[in-house]
């Protein structure tokens, strides 16, 4: 069978940089309670007139740049996002606009920071069982837009972004191993966004309420989130009959370097097999992991043949990993 192989990667971030010296100014905290808690210093916001799919389409050129694709040539396009442009159509769709990929299908996939890793367990199927040959996987977030800038514990965290992956069906051990997904929705109100959907419909008195903004139980969502991406980490890991020590560079989703650093301890990974950009980018949500991907990747970071694995934990509660070699 063949496998979903990534040719080609990129990113976007927006120009404006938001410092934790910023944020002394606006809420009530400071760069050492920010710094020592989170490991994040720096995060980008997006300007007011972009949009996420603006965003995303950046990350795409780039990847398709790298890959030496055109756009025609992509029959796919998954956006893995919570902050669409629009709640419909998809933010796929007016990337597929964006990007003249005319002869591609494209939807959207909401796993919240587990979205660009679910999304990219779909396209490799997609592209193993010969329904599709070149694919487009993109993580994009404007998070700014739904952050409640006046809670001290949540907005310190965010930040925007997008990522991408170009993949192509290909024959040999190259590409998407295997990929392994989890949710479970008893835990949907430890860290989800109230409005405004069809529970709570856009009104006054939601705006109010501050319903429109991300809410988070941050100590809960902590233990849940350390377990859950080691557990599958292991998962894959036992599936390739692989240890940590195979694996050359691990992408975890970007949340706080506090649980970057108990799962790498878990792990018993060495220096340097995580990659952290969490302090210069804050928490992206699904653009995290093809961000690092791409930064680690133009860097020299990756060679052929290297055993490389993405793991995910976001909202739902979802969580996921992704191993391969590149």
């Amino acid at each position: 069978m063949k496998k979903a192989r990534i040719i080609g990667t990129g990113s976007y971030l927006p120009e404006k940089v938001l410092t934790n010296f910023d944020l002394e100014k606006m809420v009530e905290t400071n760069n050492e309670w920010i710094t020592a808690r989170t490991g994040i210093q720096e995060r980008r916001i997006a300007a007011d007139d972009e949009m996420t799919s603006d965003l995303a389409v950046k990350a795409a050129q780039n990847a398709l740049e790298m890959a030496g694709v055109t756009a025609e040539e992509i029959d796919l396009i998954i956006v893995g996002t919570i902050t669409g442009d629009f709640p419909w159509p998809s933010t796929a769709c007016l990337v597929q606009n964006k990007l003249g990929a005319v002869n591609a299908a494209a939807w959207d996939v909401s796993a919240a920071c587990s979205g660009f890793v679910y999304a990219l367990a779909s396209a490799a199927q997609y592209l193993q069982n010969g329904h599709s040959k070149k694919a487009l996987v993109i993580g994009a977030e404007i998070l700014s837009r739904i952050i409640d800038w006046e809670d001290r514990n949540t907005c310190i965290l965010f930040g925007d972004g997008a990522g991408a992956v170009v993949l192509e069906a290909q024959e040999g051990d190259h590409g998407i191993l295997s990929s392994h997904l989890h949710a479970d929705g008893s835990h949907w109100q430890l860290l989800y966004q109230p409005g405004f959907g069809a529970r709570h419909p856009a009104s006054v008195s939601g705006i109010e309420q501050r319903l429109p903004f991300l809410h988070m139980a941050g100590n809960e969502v902590f233990k849940v989130a350390v377990r859950s991406l080691y557990d599958v980490a292991i998962e894959a890991l036992e599936a390739n009959q692989m240890t940590a020590k195979d694996v050359h560079l691990l992408f975890p989703h970007q949340a706080n370097r506090r649980i970057l650093d108990a799962v790498k301890k878990r792990l018993n990974l060495e220096d340097g097999q995580m990659y952290i950009n969490v302090d210069l980018c804050g928490n992206t949500s699904g653009a995290s992991i093809p961000l690092a991907l791409d930064e680690a990747n133009r860097k020299g970071m990756i060679s052929e043949g290297d055993v490389l694995m993405f793991d995910a934990f976001g909202g739902g509660f979802t969580w996921g990993a992704t191993l391969l070699r590149w």
